[in-house]
């Protein structure tokens, strides 16, 4: 990843406020609970909202992203909780996660750069149990339209950097699909995720 993206990040993470809050995303929030706690990895997790929630609820909580102040705001939201997470720093190919590591991967806006989105995605399958659960919820192909009318909503300004129902299928050809939509939603999300929007929402179960 280029530099550019990578102080993007940290820049955005660097203020004493959250970017996107400090409470779980709502889709997160109730597929997890439907969950047995056991392991789960959470990638381009910022600044840790999500990750400290699975750790509260008995989760074995594994994240990573490239960005070291995001890391650090998560870890003091872990300590605030009286949680722990184990959070690493950097690309995921440089990471130490072993195959069939996790039982469930929550992939909650992790808008990766477009070259390399879905390599991720298709990476990231090693590293899951079969049987195990993705749990997606990111910015729909048709966002641009809700963007343009309100930037406060927040995402990606470039299409190919968003998800159609066509690329999830795609890079996730092994899975079964248990729940996968397109639907407009309220977000209400710290500074940067506020307003109407359009999101591809997707659980899978691995074979």
């Amino acid at each position: 990843m280029t530099d550019t993206w990578l102080d993007r990040w940290n820049e955005r993470y660097s203020s004493d406020e959250f970017a996107y809050g400090i409470h779980p995303n709502n889709y997160l929030k109730v597929q997890l609970e439907k969950l047995n706690p056991k392991n789960i990895l959470f990638p381009a997790e910022g600044e840790g909202r999500n990750a400290v929630f699975a750790a509260k609820l008995g989760w074995k909580v594994a994240a990573f992203d490239i960005s070291e102040e995001g890391k650090n705001k998560a870890l003091q939201l872990a300590k605030d909780n009286n949680v722990q997470i184990d959070y690493q720093v950097g690309e995921l190919e440089t990471l130490d996660f072993h195959t069939e590591q996790f039982s469930c991967i929550a992939l909650i806006y992790a808008h990766f750069p477009a070259d390399i989105k879905s390599s991720i995605h298709k990476m990231l399958n090693q590293y899951l149990l079969e049987g195990g659960i993705i749990i997606f919820e990111a910015f729909s192909k048709n966002h641009l339209d809700y963007v343009l009318k309100n930037e406060k909503v927040g995402g990606p300004k470039d299409i190919d950097s968003l998800f159609s129902i066509e690329e999830i299928k795609s890079d996730f050809e092994n899975y079964e699909i248990l729940e996968l939509e397109e639907t407009e939603i309220e977000l209400n999300e710290g500074l940067f995720h506020n307003g109407t929007g359009s999101v591809i929402r997707f659980v899978g179960k691995k074979k």
